[in-house]
């Protein structure tokens, strides 16, 4: 079990959270995603570690962009 933290810019409502959740959550691995939307912290539990590529692409792919 792994656990990374990432800090997600442009999330300003639910949608967002729900946008960026859905699209994380189908990186392979992946066993669980918790966002949280004031902080733009989005916590992401995992069965091995991630590539930050991944995340960066699925957190992209959503419409925000991932804080390096």
């Amino acid at each position: 079990m792994s656990t990374a933290t990432y800090t997600v810019t442009g999330m300003t409502c639910g949608h967002c959270v729900s946008s960026v959740t859905e699209e994380v959550e189908q990186i392979a691995g992946v066993t669980g995603v918790d966002v949280d939307l004031p902080t733009g912290r989005v916590t992401v539990t995992s069965d091995a570690p991630l590539d930050d590529a991944l995340v960066k692409d699925a957190v992209e792919e959503a419409g925000y962009e991932l804080k390096s």
